[in-house]
């Protein structure tokens, strides 16, 4: 008998602006408050490159390209939100239409309240002054963690 495990598949665009800024998510939902990237769950029948340009329109309301792949999570992950096993992948994007977004300075500065009670506002983070505390997930921090190198 084949046994299922309960995989979450989640895919994230690490967008840097031609400033050196990269784009955060700031969220709240589930009665949590967080920062990641933008992207989110892959959906059933989707590939991960469909899954990461529907979620930047749904999310950010604008196109992106796929540059490269840039990491996969390597290690266990378990959701802070149920019992699944999340792995992530992360790509490197660029937007291909024009970034309409209000973007704001300050975390969880979010524009009035909402009937689902989820709520969502962007910042820029400057590269130069980027740390590992800035997103709240391990996956992401570890993205981070690894495009901190890389910048070096």
């Amino acid at each position: 008998m084949l046994k299922k495990y309960p995989f979450n598949v989640r895919v994230y665009g690490l967008l840097i602006n031609e400033n050196e800024q990269l784009l955060i998510s700031d969220e709240q939902e589930y009665g949590m408050r967080f920062s990641k990237f933008p992207g989110g769950g892959l959906e059933y029948g989707e590939g991960l490159i469909d899954g990461l340009k529907r979620e930047f329109i749904e999310e950010c309301n604008f196109e992106v390209e796929i540059i490269s792949h840039f990491y996969t999570t390597d290690f266990y992950l378990k959701s802070a939100f149920d019992d699944t096993q999340i792995i992530s992948v992360y790509y490197l994007v660029k937007n291909i239409a024009p970034i309409n977004l209000p973007v704001k300075t300050v975390p969880f500065d979010f524009d009035g309240e909402s009937a689902d009670g989820i709520l969502q506002s962007f910042r820029w983070l400057d590269l130069n002054q980027l740390k590992i505390d800035d997103v709240t997930f391990p996956a992401d921090q570890k993205a981070v963690e690894l495009l901190l190198n890389t910048i070096k």
